[in-house]
C-alpha cells in the first residue's frame, strides 16, 4: 500500500509531496488513516533547520492529528479498527513500538513514533488515544500537542488557583491554550504578551484580560503596572531566551514561578541574574505540560468542547496536504493561531 506525504528532504528546502510505500506493521504499531493534522512551531524549526543538523532526512513530519484506525499490529490492545483516535507525540499507555521506515523511489524515509503530514501513517500504540466523545475530529487535533502542552503547563505544572495572576508570553497555539486554561481556572488578571497584533487579538478572544505588545516597550514594566508586586505565575511559549528571562523577572518575589514551554533555536543560551533565585522565584521546565494522555486528554477535551471559548476560530482555514509548506510559512509569521491540514482536500 502507498500513501501521499509531505516530506522534509533537506532543511531550508521546500517540502516534497511524494508517494511513499507503507511497510508491514510491527508488533505494537497501528495503521491510521489521517483525517486532520495540526502544525506546530517544532515543525517550523525542523523545516528551517533551527534545531541543528538533521541526521534523519528524508523524513516525515507532524506530531498532532486525528484519524481512523485501519489495522493493528500484534499485541495492540488499546485501539481497534474503526476507532477514531487522537495522534500525539506525548507518550501514553500502550506499547512503545518506536519509529518506522517508509520507502520512496528506492530511498528510505524515516519517521518517528507518530507522524501526521500524510494521508496514512504507521503509529506507535502509545501515541494514540480515543477521541473524546462529542469532540469534532478537527478540534480534537489540538489534543495532539497544543492543548496538553499549554493547558498542562497551567494545570499540571503551575497548578493555577482562582485569583492567581498569570501572564503568557507568546500567544500562538500553545500559548492560547494556556490562556484558556488560566481563565477557566479563575486566574485574574490573565495577561497575554506578544508582538504580533493578530495573536494579541486572539489572546483577547481566549481569556486574556490584558494584552501587551513587547515591541512597544518594556513588557515586565507594563506587567507591573497591572500587578505592581509582579505576577504569581508565568508561562513562556515563545522559545526566545530573552523572553524566558522576562517571564521569570515578571513574577513576584517569594513564590513567583515561571514555566518554559518554548523551544529555543539550536545553540541558543539563556543568561539569568541569579538574584531571581535569592528572591524566591522559580524557573521550571516541562515535557508536554507534564500531561499524561490517558489521564488528561479526556479532561482537556471537555474544556475544548465546553463552548466557553470559540475554539474553532483558533484553527486556521483548512489547508490541503499539498499546502503543508504554506501552513508552516503562515505559522512562522503568526498569520494563523494553529494551522489545520484537512486530508479530504485535494
Amino acid at each position: 500500500m502507498k500513501t501521499e506525504a509531505a516530506l522534509l528532504v533537506a532543511t531550508g528546502k521546500p517540502l516534497v509531496l511524494a508517494e511513499i510505500e507503507i511497510p508491514a506493521l510491527k508488533p505494537g504499531q497501528v495503521l491510521v488513516e489521517i483525517a486532520f493534522s495540526g502544525a506546530c512551531g517544532t515543525q517550523v524549526m525542523e523545516w528551517r533547520g533551527d534545531k541543528g543538523e538533521d541526521k534523519w532526512v528524508p523524513h516525515c513530519l507532524g506530531h498532532e492529528g486525528t484519524g481512523t484506525v485501519l489495522e493493528t499490529g500484534i499485541a495492540v490492545s488499546k485501539v481497534k479498527p474503526g476507532d477514531k483516535v487522537v495522534m500525539s507525540w506525548i507518550r501514553g499507555n500502550g506499547i512503545e513500538a518506536g519509529g518506522t521506515v517508509y520507502k520512496w523511489e528506492g530511498k528510505k524515509v524515516n519517521a518517528g513514533g507518530v507522524t501526521t503530514f500524510q494521508r496514512h501513517a504507521v503509529v506507535s500504540e502509545n501515541r494514540l488515544i480515543l477521541v473524546p466523545e462529542g469532540l469534532p475530529m478537527d478540534v480534537a487535533v489540538l489534543l495532539g500537542c497544543a492543548a496538553p502542552t499549554g493547558m498542562g503547563a497551567v494545570y499540571n505544572v503551575l497548578k493555577v488557583q482562582p485569583g492567581d495572576s498569570v501572564a503568557v508570553f507568546g500567544t500562538g497555539g500553545i500559548g492560547l491554550n494556556a490562556l484558556m486554561a488560566a481563565a477557566l481556572a479563575g486566574a485574574m488578571p490573565v495577561i497575554g504578551v506578544d508582538p504580533n497584533p493578530t495573536r494579541r487579538a486572539l489572546a483577547k478572544l481566549y481569556g486574556a484580560t490584558h494584552v501587551i505588545d513587547p515591541s512597544a516597550g518594556d513588557a515586565v514594566a507594563e506587567i507591573k503596572k497591572i500587578v505592581p508586586q509582579g505576577i504569581d505565575l508565568a508561562v513562556e511559549s515563545s522559545g526566545v531566551p530573552m523572553v524566558m528571562d522576562q517571564a521569570v523577572n515578571a513574577t513576584r518575589q517569594q513564590g513567583g514561578r515561571a514555566v518554559v514551554i518554548g523551544n529555543a533555536k539550536f545553540g541558543a543560551t539563556l543568561s539569568l541574574n541569579p538574584a531571581v533565585f535569592n528572591q524566591g522565584k522559580s524557573l521550571l521546565g516541562t515535557w508536554g505540560g507534564d500531561s499524561l494522555p490517558d489521564r488528561d486528554f479526556g479532561r482537556f477535551g471537555r474544556l475544548l468542547g465546553s463552548g466557553r471559548f470559540p475554539v474553532r476560530d483558533l484553527l486556521s482555514t483548512p489547508y490541503s496536504l499539498a499546502q503543508a509548506e504554506q501552513a508552516l510559512q503562515d505559522l512562522a509569521v503568526g498569520k494563523v493561531g494553529r494551522p489545520l491540514i484537512d486530508m479530504s482536500l485535494r
